[in-house]
């Protein structure tokens, strides 16, 4: 992907993105479809429309098939990122994780090398497919060493490209190429 569509791209998957205050993006803001926010650029209600119209996969195309069958794997791995997400947040019995156990949290860690060897798989699949899929791998496989070297923000924090930050953006890419929304019931999900 290039361009406007290489931006739009990012910015539905991310939300906001640094503004590289290139002819792209003034060509995007002055099309109302993101606007500056200090340093940034934000997408506007427009702009969710533009990308979502660009990005979803023709129906019976064999792109949008790969990626059915890569979002209905991706659903179950999806819960046990949140469980593996959780414990890395709180300890059973409700406290907060203060990371001073180094066998609870290589236990979660492990948990995590597990789930993200399957992901792996699964986006690999996928990215063969649908190229915009490709760089989710590294993004994910960096996060997951980060973590295990001992940067604990690595796993979960909204304040970098950490494993859960990397995975909501997958799992909304995913969302988008099939023209899903947030919250869609497995009975709904692809049809």
């Amino acid at each position: 992907m290039e361009g406007t569509d290489a931006l739009l791209h990012a910015l539905r998957v991310r939300g906001m993105v640094p503004d590289p205050g290139d002819a792209v993006a003034d060509a995007v803001v002055a099309a109302g479809q993101a606007v500056r926010k200090h340093s940034f650029l934000a997408l506007t209600p427009a702009g969710r429309a533009e990308a979502d119209a660009r990005l979803r996969l023709a129906h019976g195309s064999p792109e949008r098939e790969a990626t059915a069958a890569a979002y209905e794997g991706f659903v179950p791995l999806n819960t046990t990122l949140i469980k593996v997400c959780h414990d890395w947040q709180v300890r059973p019995g409700g406290a907060p994780n203060d990371h001073r156990d180094p066998a609870y949290d290589w236990g979660v860690i492990d948990r995590l090398t597990a789930l993200d060897e399957q992901a792996g798989a699964l986006v690999r699949r996928l990215a063969k497919r649908v190229e915009r899929f490709a760089d989710y791998r590294e993004r994910l496989h960096k996060a997951r060493h980060r973590t295990a070297d001992g940067e604990q923000e690595w796993l979960a924090s909204p304040r970098c490209d950490s494993y859960h930050t990397v995975w909501m953006q997958l799992h909304e890419d995913l969302l988008v190429a099939l023209g899903l929304e947030r919250g869609t019931s497995d009975a709904e999900r692809v049809s």
